[in-house]
């Protein structure tokens, strides 16, 4: 600010303009100004002590009132729009105009609306230094630069990434490289470090990446997190705090630790050469203990002594089992009550079929989800593919009623009907290379004697024994068709043929050869 006052002064002490300007670093023309805007306002030395500079340019130079009595934009509005792409300040100026215009307001001049969206930024732009108490918050984020390996066999250099992790009261680091930024290294980094702490703060700062929030479902004022992000800091009883986006002092101790890493650990290791991901966590393991041991450079401590002394005994216990990593897909329920992960198929419940559910797949189980209510859980299944995990709950009435038959049960029925049934059903049931195989033809004659009756069945089968030895389903089928305007017999000599009163084995007939009926 001007130094109103000591122009003033030095002026009554009759120092020229030159000399007043070198003293008061201000140009002779403002010098100028100011005494001769005193003389017009009948203001000289000595003033009031509580005439500071801030009064003293109030009353030499009052503001243009005309300009704040105009309306004023909208300046939350203006910061967003200005975030989106080909918005600028002269256009929203324009849009502004048009409104004060339709409500017959005044409206400011282009270089004063500029000037006031400038002052408010500058407002926001302050900074405010927040203490954090021991055991309160992580913060984490990816480094900047990549770390390298080098392949031993063909010489590939490839790019690894770097996890960093800071508890902000001690700056004590964890950090880790791995071999991408995708989903699963995100949480494993996180099982890990929190392993390395010993334990895990109320709350967590990450950085605003896609493997952390879900972008397509948050937006300015409230942040989605991705579903196994989320699982994990439920695991663990922490709140999580996305950064905002190219906000880096929201997370002002990892951006700062970040520079460090670089330095002393990325950096000093760029002369060496790693030829695998676990040589490579080797080093900079060595390196961080280094860093976390050294004292900071303003206090008689360093990270390490101040996380054991001070930090550490307030985190909260780790749980007893760590997080399980878990992948979610998207699964249709087909028509046989499955879905399909990994080539093996999983039941639902049938009321679910054409249905899309979310699947969670660990390493041992399988989850499925429908309108975030679990519906199904199974074990994993691994081996060949085509493999079938089905609970019978999960089957319609009738499909049940035909996993409860068995060879023996089909045997049993069938004897209960006569003794040709029994003889058909036997035969089919020995018909295939396991039994398991016949039993769909073995439910079809079940159903058969439903719809036909028990004594028409037997009759048919007495019928297809006369033609073949082991009959199959279908020439029942087709007997019991043609045999569809025929009654029932109930006679001994064609329900219950007795095998002994056919010394010569089956007789065909003259009619079965072509020949007249004799």
């Amino acid at each position: 600010m001007t130094k109103y006052r000591e122009i003033l002064r030095l002026k009554s002490l009759g120092f020229s303009d030159r000399n007043i300007a070198h003293s008061c670093s201000v140009s002779r023309n403002t010098v100028a100004k100011v005494t001769k805007r005193a003389a017009e306002i009948n203001l000289s030395w000595p003033l009031d002590f509580d005439m500071t500079d801030s009064a003293l340019e109030e009353l030499l130079f009052p503001k243009d009132k005309s300009a704040t009595n105009r309306r004023m934009p909208d300046f939350d509005y203006i910061r967003k729009e200005l975030l989106r792409n080909g918005v600028n300040k002269k256009l929203l100026w324009m849009e502004y105009c048009e409104e004060c215009r339709i409500n017959g307001e005044e409206p400011l001049m282009y270089s004063q609306f500029c000037y006031y969206i400038q002052k408010d930024e500058e407002k926001r732009r302050a900074t405010m230094h927040i203490q954090r108490k021991p055991g309160e918050q992580i913060e984490v984020d990816w480094a900047g630069d990549p770390a390298h390996i080098i392949d031993p066999d063909t010489g590939e250099i490839t790019d690894v990434w770097v996890f960093v992790g800071v508890l902000t009261y001690s700056q004590y680091a964890f950090v880790k490289a791995y071999m991408d930024e995708k989903t699963n290294n995100w949480i494993k980094a996180h099982i890990q470090m929190f392993e390395f702490f010993g334990g895990v703060t109320p709350m967590l700062v990450s950085d605003n990446c896609t493997t952390a929030v879900n972008h397509a479902k948050s937006d300015w004022y409230t942040t989605a997190l991705n579903t196994t992000y989320h699982e994990m800091a439920e695991h663990y009883n922490l709140a999580i705090v996305p950064a905002r986006v190219r906000k880096p002092k929201d997370k002002p101790n990892v951006e700062g630790s970040v520079g460090k890493i670089s330095t002393w650990i990325t950096a000093a290791l760029r002369n060496e050469q790693f030829f695998s991901l676990s040589e490579l966590n080797t080093a900079i393991k060595e390196k961080l203990d280094a860093y976390n041991a050294r004292k900071f450079q303003k206090k008689e401590c360093s990270r390490l002594s101040l996380f054991l002394g001070e930090e550490m005994p307030l985190l909260a216990p780790l749980p007893a089992t760590p997080f399980e990593l878990a992948e979610w897909k998207q699964a249709t329920v087909q028509f046989n009550y499955h879905i399909v992960v990994e080539k093996m198929f999983y039941s639902v419940p049938y009321q679910y079929i054409k249905n899309k559910v979310d699947v969670r797949i660990t390493d041992t189980t399988i989850e499925i989800f429908y309108n975030h209510k679990r519906i199904a859980s199974h074990r994993r299944l691994y081996g060949r593919g085509g493999q079938y995990s089905t609970i019978t709950e999960h089957m319609p009435q009738d499909h049940q009623k035909y996993l409860e038959w068995n060879g023996d049960r089909f045997r049993r029925w069938a004897d209960s009907i006569g003794i040709n049934t029994s003889k058909v059903v036997d035969g089919i049931l020995t018909s295939g290379r396991v039994e398991q195989q016949s039993y769909r033809s073995c439910m079809g004659l079940l159903k058969l004697a439903e719809k036909y009756s028990p004594a028409k069945l037997e009759q048919a089968c007495t019928k297809a024994l006369a033609y073949s030895g082991k009959p199959s389903y279908k020439s029942i089928n087709n007997l019991l068709a043609a045999m569809k305007g025929e009654p029932d017999s109930t006679s001994d000599d064609t329900v219950t043929p007795k095998a002994e009163a056919r010394p010569h084995g089956i007789t065909r007939g003259a009619r079965y050869y072509g020949g007249k009926k004799s």
